[in-house]
C-alpha cells in the first residue's frame, strides 16, 4: 500500500539522527541539504491542508517539530503579491522549492540596520538555499510564479515559530517577533497501521 507521507516522515528520521551526530553548522548544512533535495524531488507528499495560502498573507504551517527542538520543518505557501518583511532568523536553516518559485532580495547588517545588498535570486522548483548568521541571515522573500501558489519547505537549527526574531517594518525600524505558525494541527507521520496490515493480509 502506498503511504503518501512517507517521505516526510524518512526525512524527518534522517534529520534526527542527523542533529543527534553533530552540531557543526556547515555538517548540518551540507548533509541536510542532501536530504531536503531528496524530499522536494518529488511533490506528492504534502497535504493540502498544508499548501493552501492564506488570503491576507503568506502562510507557515509546521510539519514537524524535534522533540528536543533541534530542529523544525515547516512548509511557507505565499499567493501571487505576497512577501515576507524583510527578517533574520538568527539559527541555521535550509530553504527549498517544492512547487513554483519565490524571489529572494539579500540584506546586509550595516551598523545594525538591514541595507539592501542589491542582489535578487529566483529559485524555481528543486532550488536550495541556506541561511544562518554565519552565511547571510537577512532578506525578504516574495511570490515569484504565476496566478497558483508558491509552496517551499523550511528546515530549522530550533522550533522556528517560536524563536524570538527581527523584522524590517516600512518605516525600516527593527523589530521584535515571533511568527508562531497558522496550523493547529500537524500531519500524522506515525500512522503506519494501514501499511502493517496490508502487510498482514499478504502473510
Amino acid at each position: 500500500m502506498t503511504d503518501p507521507i512517507a517521505p516526510l516522515r524518512e526525512f524527518t528520521v534522517a534529520m534526527t539522527a542527523l542533529v543527534g551526530s553533530t552540531g557543526e553548522e556547515h555538517r548540518l548544512l551540507a548533509t541536510g541539504r542532501e536530504l531536503l533535495a531528496r524530499l522536494i524531488a518529488r511533490d506528492d507528499w504534502l497535504p493540502e491542508a498544508f499548501a493552501t495560502p492564506r488570503a491576507d498573507r503568506y502562510a507557515q504551517y509546521l510539519l514537524h517539530t524535534d522533540p528536543l527542538e533541534r530542529f523544525s520543518v515547516v512548509s511557507f505557501v505565499w499567493g501571487p503579491g505576497q512577501r515576507t518583511p524583510v527578517h533574520d532568523h538568527t539559527v541555521w536553516g535550509l530553504v527549498g522549492v517544492l512547487r513554483g518559485a519565490e524571489a529572494c532580495d539579500e540584506y546586509r547588517l550595516d551598523h545594525g540596520k538591514p541595507t539592501p545588498t542589491g542582489r535578487r535570486h529566483v529559485m524555481q522548483q528543486g532550488d536550495i538555499e541556506a541561511v544562518s548568521p554565519t552565511v547571510g541571515d537577512w532578506h525578504r522573500v516574495s511570490h515569484a510564479w504565476d496566478a497558483r501558489a508558491t509552496v517551499s519547505i523550511h528546515v530549522y537549527g530550533a522550533n522556528i515559530g517560536a524563536v524570538l526574531r527581527h523584522r524590517q517594518d516600512d518605516t525600516g525600524a527593527l523589530l521584535d517577533f515571533v511568527s508562531g505558525y497558522d496550523n493547529a494541527l500537524v500531519p500524522n507521520l506515525w500512522d503506519r497501521s494501514a501499511a502493517v496490515r496490508a502487510g498482514a493480509a499478504r502473510c
